[in-house]
């Protein structure tokens, strides 16, 4: 690549980036962009004031601790209860004057522990522990998979990406493009290129502060220590890493397909399906998906269970994982491919506004 061709590449960039970034269009990316910060907002807050209400219970009762509660048996009667743990500090009573149930509420400050009665005999008892590191591993991992990359980052590139080229079309703008003297393979790649860094840097600053506010309600030196020593600075530059990885994957599909096709929403809809059976293609197949190889670079895999619902459990499911320099290589080796294929196709094409 000349001189020449570079500074028209970085021409080609700089136009298009404005659009992605200012257009109305994108409206929509920003809001996919910040849907995930709402769900690990709303859940920080849930457990700093679930905690909080923790905390004033146990003032109440100072003496409840989790050894006098598994002492509680099935059988035992309320005065029991009552004399070893104390007045619960929250209980509920419903049904008629015979048949009573109710449920004592007691917490340590870290777990809340219940207490099921009917007709003031225990029937059962549960335990509620406090959130922790690894349940919100968990938690993380399993939103970013089932809702950032498949849902947030895959629709955020349908519209970036398909508009780069249909999108123009359809304003009746790309003949200025091929109205000048550039090449159109430059046209492509710099579209590409620049439909890349608005999602990396949408979907990446969104991924960045995912972490950020999903670790809000911990106390600052237990934060510190899973960031130095638990992982927590890999975690998060490995999703940053996978986001940007799944922005250039998916980009380059829809890039392409919004060259060669006259309608791409429908094909996107096709593709949204084929990655989310991915686990239950066989091999050969399941190596011709972008999700495949993000799954793969994921640094926390989603646990599948029983409890887990099954069409769930089909998307976490993650048969013969790749390794991630090969994964790497996968995602740049599709993206090439299909890059190459709609430079070829926009070396051909003819504009006729009035069939679109």
């Amino acid at each position: 690549m000349n001189a020449m061709w570079l500074k028209q590449l970085g021409a080609v960039i700089r136009l298009e980036i404005r659009k992605s970034f200012f257009s109305k269009r994108s409206l929509w990316i920003y809001l996919l962009a910040l849907a995930p910060l709402g769900i690990f907002g709303g859940h920080a807050l849930e457990v700093k004031l679930n905690r909080e209400r923790r905390v004033e219970m146990s003032r109440q009762t100072p003496g409840v601790s989790v050894e006098k509660w598994r002492r509680i048996e099935e059988g035992a009667t309320r005065e029991f209860v009552v004399e070893l743990l104390g007045p619960p500090p929250s209980s509920a009573r419903r049904g008629s004057s015979r048949r009573v149930r109710e449920t004592l509420r007691y917490s340590d400050g870290s777990s809340e522990f219940f207490v099921y009665l009917r007709d003031g005999v225990v029937t059962s008892t549960n335990m509620r522990e406090g959130c922790d590191f690894g349940q919100d591993l968990i938690i993380f991992a399993g939103v970013f998979q089932f809702f950032f990359l498949r849902v947030a980052v895959f629709f955020g590139c349908v519209f970036v990406f398909i508009n780069l080229f249909r999108g123009e079309m359809l304003d009746k703008s790309l003949h200025y493009y091929f109205l000048a003297p550039v090449r159109r393979e430059i046209v492509v790649l710099g579209k590409y290129l620049a439909g890349l860094v608005a999602t990396v840097v949408v979907f990446g600053t969104s991924s960045a502060l995912q972490s950020m506010v999903m670790n809000l309600h911990y106390d600052p030196a237990v934060l510190e220590q899973y960031l130095t020593s638990g992982g927590g600075w890999r975690h998060a530059f490995s999703y940053v890493g996978v986001t940007a990885l799944a922005c250039a994957g998916y980009g380059s599909v829809f890039l392409a397909s919004g060259i060669v096709l006259r309608n791409p929403l429908i094909p996107a809809v096709v593709i949204e399906i084929w990655e989310s059976i991915n686990g239950l293609l066989p091999s050969l197949l399941r190596k011709f998906s972008v999700i495949y190889y993000l799954k793969s670079l994921c640094p926390v895999d989603v646990p599948v269970d029983r409890s887990v619902p099954p069409p769930l459990a089909l998307m976490a499911l993650n048969v013969e994982p790749v390794a991630p320099f090969v994964a790497v290589l996968g995602l740049v080796a599709v993206a090439g491919a299909l890059l190459l294929m709609a430079s070829f196709k926009a070396r051909r094409l003819e504009i006729n506004y009035g069939s679109e």
